[in-house]
């Protein structure tokens, strides 16, 4: 009997499992009870996430249930204290989070642990702030980010308020592996059980007062600045509107996409980075007459924006574009006000736009990248606050719509961009420079730098073991040339070994990764790593240029030539 036809038996014949649950594993097709039972549902770049439903590689009831117990041991391993210092839960609009986020509070009561849990929903940074305004051992978070609703998942955090890096989660993971099958395991009984107590207001008044403070010109003439917003449906409504109000933005909410709903109804994608999620709010902005859009992903960690063009059209800037607008705000403002640091760092990944780090040196800032996941920068914060010397932060980013200003947060904070993009799109405006204009001069300073991504599903057993081939193929014998031009170096992240064109060989200091980057003679890379928390692979491209004609389809062409060399 196969895995897959041994995990679905033992989900059908037990007595744990409800009713409806074994209609739904009754009427699933072979491909569906493949993909839903060929293994457990694992941990990646932003922690547990996958589709709801029953089976070992989905989210569910059991596999919750399942990992909160390893994650409540790994605390009670890692300090005497975890039990009283306790776990701050939050969650965010989708169906099951409030169940889930229950769930874990009283399994971690079981075991002794107590609890902190907010009245409702609440965004994925306000829980990092939360974790560290308790002095928690550690946070969860019930959340699927940015995808469809089908999803759902779980986020760990380490008493800092980052979510765990790959050293600090291995504990945890040594543990779920030991423990018996998601429906069988129970939380190990403590004499004394934990208490699961609410989280008031003063959680929230302190970190709206904290994103606030991180303006630097909050007194800019705001009068006639209109800017549309939307949560996507999700958490960061309440906070992100209190926000605009008390710092004096004219806002217009994007009404239909207001509501928690879990279905999304509003909106064709809550996803930041594809132009589906820019329907209506553009609708809405052209009949306002905005001057920018705003938004948040339904966790509220990440945030997109688009912007009345020079042409009178609405456009959107990618992630690194953003970033590096951003970037150049910040640190220039910063310089003229006096406060920028003489040893400041901006930290980003591996695959995020070479354009922040010459902005950010521009400015004599240093720049330090990390592998793909926010968990890494928060925790090289602590690395330098716990030390009490060394780089001053001045800002963080992914190129996947995630940023951080002000390291109260030790994740993605879409509220804090969003007030800050907000009062940087103001700055421009009251010079009369809309943002297209403002990222071309940009590009022009420092080089034009077009990046695309491109992704390729890879669902079920099969397809999970073409996407190992894929990556393996590219370990042992990546190419020598892509589209006519050279490839002059191979980072490798999983041999942590950088190989140049005349065989000089550098170890790379990062942790182990399932990532290939491949460099070419004219400045242009890509990068090739499956996703952390989707049955898919990643394609990273970044062409630069002096000049911005045909960028966009050299990019495509670059894409499209690796993935036939690769047999895709």
């Amino acid at each position: 009997m196969s895995i897959v036809e041994e995990n679905y038996q033992r989900w059908l014949n037990s007595e744990k499992v409800p009713a409806d649950q074994k209609d739904v594993l009754r009427k699933m097709s072979g491909e569906q009870k493949d993909d839903s039972f060929f293994k457990e549902i694992e941990f990646g770049t932003g922690g547990m996430r996958g589709v709801l439903g029953p089976g070992t590689n989905r989210i569910n009831e059991f596999t919750i249930k399942k990992v909160t117990v390893a994650f409540g041991q790994s605390l009670i391993d890692l300090s005497r204290e975890a039990r009283a210092r306790g776990v701050v839960i939050s969650h965010d609009n989708r169906h099951f989070s409030r169940e889930y986020s229950e769930l874990a509070a009283k399994v971690l009561n079981k075991m002794g642990i107590n609890a902190y849990l907010f009245d409702s929903l609440r965004p994925t940074p306000e829980l990092s702030y939360a974790v560290r305004y308790m002095h928690a051992i550690g946070g969860i978070m019930i959340t699927a980010s940015h995808n469809p609703k089908e999803y759902n998942g779980y986020k760990v955090y380490d008493e800092k308020g980052c979510q765990l890096t790959p050293e600090k989660i291995q504990p945890m993971l040594d543990i779920l592996a030991s423990l018996p099958d998601e429906l069988t395991v129970e939380p190990p009984v403590y004499s004394v059980e934990g208490v699961t107590k609410p989280l008031g207001p003063e959680v929230d008044d302190d970190y709206v007062k904290e994103v606030e403070a991180t303006q630097i010109n909050p007194d800019l003439n705001k009068k006639g600045f209109k800017i549309v917003y939307t949560p996507n449906h999700g958490t960061s409504l309440e906070n992100a509107l209190r926000v605009f109000k008390d710092c004096g933005y004219e806002i217009y909410p994007v009404e239909c996409q207001c509501t928690h709903d879990p279905d999304f109804s509003g909106t064709l994608s809550p996803n930041p980075e594809v132009a589906e999620a820019y329907i209506e709010p553009i609708k809405l902005a052209k009949q306002i007459g905005a001057q920018l859009i705003v938004m948040t992903d339904p966790d509220g960690d990440r945030c997109g924006l688009a912007y009345l063009s020079s042409k009178g059209t609405y456009e959107r800037l990618t992630g690194n574009e953003s970033a590096a607008l951003l970037i150049d705000y910040l640190l220039s403002e910063r310089k003229r006000l006096g406060t920028l640091s003489d040893n400041g760092v901006i930290y980003d990944t591996i695959v995020s736009s070479d354009l922040g780090r010459k902005v950010a040196a521009n400015y004599g800032v240093k720049a330090e990248s990390f592998l793909t996941g926010f968990k890494f920068i928060g925790d090289r914060i602590a690395y330098y606050e716990d030390r009490g010397n060394g780089h001053k932060f001045e800002f963080g980013y992914e190129e996947s719509y995630g940023c951080l200003v002000a390291p109260f947060v030790r994740d993605k904070d879409g509220i804090q961009a969003i007030l800050l993009y907000s009062e940087m799109a103001l700055w421009y405006h009251l010079k009369g420079i809309t943002l297209d204009v403002a990222i071309d001069n940009l590009q022009k300073r420092f080089g034009y730098h077009y990046d695309i991504q491109k992704a390729l599903k890879f669902e079920g057993s099969a397809g999970f073991g073409r996407m190992m081939k894929l990556m393996e193929d590219l370990h042992t014998n990546p190419p020598k040339e892509i589209l006519g031009l050279k490839v002059v170096r191979v980072e490798d992240y999983i041999k942590l070994e950088a190989v140049n064109a005349d065989g000089s060989k550098e170890k790379l200091v990062l942790p182990k990764s399932e990532v290939v980057k491949l460099f070419l003679e004219d400045g242009s890379w890509i990068a090739v790593r499956p996703s952390g928390t989707e049955p898919k692979c990643k394609f990273y491209v970044e062409v630069v240029s002096k000049a911005q004609e045909g960028l966009d389809k050299k990019a495509d062409d670059l894409a499209e030539s690796l993935k036939k060399s690769l047999g895709l």
